[in-house]
């Protein structure tokens, strides 16, 4: 007699590993929290989000972490992934103003490897405690066949809100407005498949010099940084944020015209910012042209933030990892909408 087990899906195994988890999960929960770990559905409850804000907004986003997972199992090392998934769909949402409520996630293999999971889950959970907020529920898939062995996958959709009166939508950009910009911790989530083929042929435990002491894999696997606590630092100071820009897939060139309005510019100067140290050996390794190295990584560009020109000093003294690397200006139909120049 034929089992699912025999297929290659172990139910028990699965539902023994969601047991397991269920402290770390739960411990991210509110009283909004109605239902979640268990439930087919989970619940939260508005009512504390309505009484606070007279016109809610709210904004949602899913998002991987894509082939980053691939180097952290060649390491063995999963639970910073978590703080990947769950910072990378806090920033996003972000760039709207919004401030998160609950998290759900994905995770699927071919076969659901306990330690794994639950290194990825436990991650999620703290994650999401430091940004205060729930990891609702999720999903747990075992699909042999669909992913090779020793292969995983981890998604993510956040919910957040934001009042309507006070939702960043780009239309604020205007000329003169200043770019400063949040550095990022590493390559954060993209630019793995790249960084993949140019840093394997040299070995994960490899130390070179431009590294300063860490291996290949501590500054691959550094996690996605949070710019929660900045934005909110800058909103609560008054700061007037015209535009934030999450510097993810596509790096300045694509990302920036996402928020800056087509009849408008942004030019950015050379040298302004810190490069992180990774993304300088992946440019040299691969010996990417800066146009390419501008397209596939973030260069150390983490969270661009856009200010009138009145508030950039302000807005740096409250956080001196501001750093300022551009402006907007008027922009003529056959001028691209970014620019790199130098100082």
């Amino acid at each position: 007699m034929s089992s699912y087990r025999d297929a290659g899906v172990d139910i028990d195994a699965k539902m023994n590993t969601i047991r397991q988890m269920s402290s770390a999960v739960k411990a991210t929960h509110t009283a909004a929290v109605l239902a979640g770990l268990g439930a087919f559905g989970g619940c939260f409850d508005l009512q504390g989000v309505q009484q606070t804000i007279t016109h809610p907004v709210l904004v949602a986003s899913t998002d991987g972490i894509g082939t980053k997972t691939m180097v952290a199992a060649a390491v063995g090392q999963y639970q910073h992934l978590g703080f990947d998934l769950v910072n990378h769909c806090i920033n996003d949402i972000l760039c709207q103003g919004a401030t998160p409520l609950f998290f759900m996630d994905y995770i699927a293999a071919a076969t659901l490897d306990q330690e794994l999971v639950l290194g990825v889950v436990s991650g999620l959970a703290q994650a999401c405690q430091a940004a205060g907020i729930a990891l609702l529920g999720g999903e747990t898939a075992e699909m042999p066949g669909v992913y090779q062995p020793n292969t995983f996958d981890v998604a993510g959709t956040i919910v957040g809100v934001v009042s309507r009166d006070t939702l960043i939508d780009g239309t604020a950009i205007q000329a003169d407005d200043v770019v400063l910009a949040l550095p990022a911790s590493g390559l954060h989530t993209n630019g793995y498949s790249l960084a993949r083929k140019v840093c394997e042929p040299l070995g994960y435990t490899a130390q070179p010099a431009i590294l300063a002491g860490r291996t290949i894999a501590e500054a691959l696997l550094e996690p996605h940084r949070s710019y929660l606590a900045d934005v909110q630092a800058l909103r609560t100071a008054g700061i007037a944020i015209h535009g934030l820009v999450h510097i993810t897939g596509g790096g300045i060139w694509d990302n920036i015209p996402r928020v800056v309005p087509p009849h408008l510019a942004t030019t950015i100067v050379r040298g302004t910012w810190p490069v992180a140290p990774i993304c300088q050996l992946i440019v040299e390794q691969g010996q990417l042209d800066e146009h390419e190295a501008h397209h596939v990584l973030n260069m150390g560009l983490g969270m661009l933030v856009i200010v009138p020109a009145a508030q950039a000093a302000a807005a740096q003294a409250l956080l001196p990892a501001l750093a300022a690397v551009g402006h907007i200006v008027p922009r003529d139909t056959d001028q691209p909408a970014v620019r790199l120049v130098n100082a």
